[in-house]
């Protein structure tokens, strides 16, 4: 079964960087696109950025010139190079990515299990 696997949180002070990776792994012909979303209690889940395997990317405006998304295609795996951080880029970060198990098929969407970045002011 596909499994995506966080990792990087933590905790950092405002102006500070982070890394967070995920990789994807079990029965994969494709992982596309692959992205990160975030969540804080009482709001929706929203988009941080994604990429496709042709290295398209898109960003939330809020974190666009500050967080620079990043992929491996060979390892299925992701990243997120967050810079400059805010008390406001506070949530959980979820790994997503568009899984087709096999070629031609539906593609389905899975989670990691999220992962908590905290910056304090």
């Amino acid at each position: 079964q596909v499994q995506l696997v966080e990792s990087g949180g933590g905790l950092v002070q405002a102006g500070g960087s982070l890394r967070l990776s995920c990789a994807a792994s079990g029965s994969i012909f494709s992982a596309n696109p692959m992205g990160w979303y975030r969540q804080v209690p009482g709001k929706q889940r929203e988009l941080v950025a994604a990429i496709t395997s042709g290295g398209s990317t898109n960003y939330a405006d809020s974190v666009k010139g500050r967080f620079t998304i990043s992929r491996d295609n060979a390892k299925n795996t992701v990243y997120l190079q967050m810079n400059s951080l805010k008390p406001e880029d506070t949530a959980v970060y979820y790994c997503n990515a568009e899984v087709q198990v096999v070629a031609g098929t539906v593609p389905y969407d899975y989670w990691g299990q999220g992962t908590q970045v905290t910056v304090s002011s």
